[in-house]
């Protein structure tokens, strides 16, 4: 098995407790209004570290253990375990967000992504772009929808 990091940063005019309750704490209200591709996002527990959240898509679904959430200092862990992105090269991905403040009152998010390969399979960038890109389109997104919308996660 092998190890294949990847890491992205994303500038956002919002703030990081707003996006972080949007991205992690309250994705099952947010995420379905802010992409059509999403139709729901379930918490299986009490949404703490164990619990599933199961998100799922038009064509597809996904589920994420939580692994590590600190919601004082917007930090969340969380590792893919089931999945369309889970496939004959990937046993899971394991994932850091990191929410920061930036100095203009927007946030960065800061996200590691861990992708552990099956036997010798090897990854490159370019096998995981597709993936990272939709993430990124949503998070920005979902921004967007925060910034129309400032009563959400407020």
């Amino acid at each position: 098995m092998g190890v294949f990091s990847f890491f992205h940063e994303l500038k956002t005019n919002v703030s990081p407790k707003r996006m972080f309750k949007a991205l992690i704490t309250d994705n099952h209200d947010v995420l379905p209004k802010v992409s059509p591709s999403i139709k729901s996002v379930e918490t299986i527990g009490d949404g703490g570290v164990g619990s599933i959240k199961l998100t799922n898509f038009s064509d597809g679904y996904m589920k994420n253990r939580v692994d590590f959430l600190d919601a004082e200092n917007y930090v969340s862990k969380f590792t893919l375990v089931e999945g369309d992105a889970i496939d004959d090269k990937v046993e899971k991905v394991c994932y850091e967000m990191k929410f920061e403040d930036s100095k203009d009152g927007g946030c960065v998010i800061k996200i590691t992504s861990d992708y552990y390969t099956k036997g010798d399979a090897v990854l490159k960038e370019e096998d995981v772009k597709a993936g990272q890109d939709h993430a990124i389109g949503l998070y920005k997104a979902c921004a967007d929808y925060l910034v129309a919308n400032p009563h959400i996660c407020a």
